[in-house]
């Protein structure tokens, strides 16, 4: 029973998977944030990628 409850302590302290754990929540987080606010996104490159349309086309004389 006490190298049950010693090896139980060693897991617990064990922080080796932490990062990965931390790194893979973080890119959840940003996928869902991004998927929800999808179609504004969209809107907002769109606007931003005609004006810069716009504005290569008065520089380049079109």
């Amino acid at each position: 029973m006490q190298k049950f409850k010693s090896t139980l302590k060693q897991l617990w302290a064990d922080e080796s998977g932490q990062g990965a754990t931390e790194y893979i929540l973080l890119l959840v987080i940003v996928v869902a944030v991004a998927f929800l606010f999808k179609d504004r996104i969209r809107e907002i490159l769109s606007g931003k990628l005609d004006e810069l349309s716009g504005k290569i086309g008065s520089f380049t004389g079109e």
